[in-house]
């Protein structure tokens, strides 16, 4: 069964629009089968398309220059110029200067709608997004999200009532959620049926990302000290980021380091979360607090791949879980996700700030069975007067207060949205 993407519809989308579609994301993610079923569902509708992968010899050597591509697509679709065609090119980041080769196509103002995809190393070479300034629109196609997971093992059959299928079958929605947390979400891992092939499969990915991206690509010398990092960071997933600490385990510079930081974010490995803070000087404000993009490839790199037996050992991976669901969720607007630490001692997992609303989250990895109000709330209350506090955690729901903010306790599968703001400045 071909597993469905949020990202095919958004995709789908922007067809008819003059600018490049660019799609971008971490190796095995799923581009190039996204490209694939679009191209097919081109097809059916009689459109002509051309796909070329820059992974095949016979293909790349049409990349030599603008014109010798332009007359393969010419003699492949032979397109006059007031037909149209779709023009799919797979792995750009091989191309040497991939953003002025493609503004340089941009320009000529050919009948042809390009749809590229290139992975994390794209940006980082080429300054691609400078190149083609106004002339694309990028999609990110992550990992399967958790809604794309629990729809593709359950057939289907829930895809538009996910949030009753969760509340009705709650021992099932923690089975398929403790799985994911387990396993993450690369397509063809999520494909596989046993441990062992999913163990196999992650390995390869992880190996192909450190070959192809970090060595290859990127040019990457102390490969070694690179992988060390990736384990370190995901033994700390969720805390705080020493670079200097980091730099003498390592046995690396500090500017190595923050390069490594860069690439492994800018490559779809890790996130880097800021703070959030008012008071800059009784608060921690350096240091961010990393979380990896995929919790099978988080996992992977500390041993711990399969091996959540149960969700009081999940801990960090929940909140990373959290995390990457609050991404997914506001990717589209204005809203930023921050943790906040005083140097009293309070700490709040998230912070979600758009505009005037601000939303601290607390995330608990166990099945609360009454409410309690945590000493960390009551300091972020006490110091900013937020509406609502949410509390997310396996089971409870239910509401209290503390002074003039509402606390909501959320199951961890409920979608909520963000709380209206009040009318005086928080």
């Amino acid at each position: 069964m071909l597993i469905k993407r949020t990202a095919y519809n958004e995709i789908t989308g922007h067809l008819d629009k003059k600018e490049i579609t660019l799609i971008t994301g971490p190796r095995q993610a799923g581009k190039t089968t996204i490209m694939e079923a679009v191209r097919s569902e081109l097809n059916l509708k009689g459109e002509k398309t051309l796909f070329l992968s820059l992974d095949f010899e016979n293909d790349a050597r049409h990349f030599e220059s603008q014109s010798s591509l332009i007359q393969k697509i010419s003699l492949e679709i032979g397109v006059s110029k007031t037909d149209r065609a779709f023009v799919f090119i797979d792995e750009i980041q091989r191309k040497e200067n991939a953003g002025i080769f493609l503004k340089g196509l941009y320009d000529m103002n050919l009948p042809y709608k390009f749809i590229v995809s290139g992975s994390g190393s794209l940006g980082l070479k080429e300054k691609i997004h400078e190149s083609l300034a106004g002339r694309k629109r990028i999609f990110e196609v992550g990992t399967l999200s958790f809604s794309e997971f629990v729809n593709f093992k359950t057939g289907y059959r829930y895809e538009n009532k996910l949030q009753d299928y969760f509340r009705i079958n709650a021992a099932d929605a923690k089975k398929y959620l403790l799985e994911y947390i387990n396993f993450g979400g690369y397509p063809r891992v999520a494909l596989e049926d046993t441990a062992l092939e999913k163990t196999k499969i992650i390995n390869e990915i992880f190996q192909s990302y450190i070959e192809k991206d970090i060595s290859y690509l990127l040019k990457v010398e102390k490969v070694d000290a690179f992988k060390n990092l990736i384990r370190i960071l995901a033994s700390q997933s969720g805390k705080l980021v020493n670079i200097n600490e980091l730099s003498s385990t390592l046995g690396i510079s500090v500017p190595t380091v923050k390069n490594y930081l860069s690439y492994a974010e800018k490559t779809f490995i890790i996130r880097l979360m800021t703070p959030f803070y008012k008071n800059i000087r009784s608060e921690i404000s350096k240091s961010p607090i990393v979380y990896f993009n995929d919790l099978g490839l988080r996992n992977f790199s500390v041993n711990m791949f399969g091996n959540i037996t149960g969700f009081e050992q999940a801990g960090f991976t929940l909140q990373n879980f959290l995390y990457n669901t609050l991404r997914e969720k506001y990717k589209y607007g204005s809203a930023t996700i921050r943790f906040w630490r005083s140097k009293d001692g309070g700490e709040m997992d998230f912070v979600v700030e758009d505009g005037r609303i601000v939303l601290p989250i607390e995330v608990k990895s166990s099945e609360l069975k009454k409410p309690a109000v945590s000493r960390s709330v009551k300091s972020f209350i006490e110091r900013y007067d937020p509406p609502e506090v949410w509390i997310i955690n396996l089971s409870l729901a239910g509401e209290t207060a503390y002074k003039n903010t509402a606390i909501k306790f959320i199951s961890v599968f409920e979608n909520k949205k963000l709380p209206a703001a009040r009318k005086r400045n928080l």
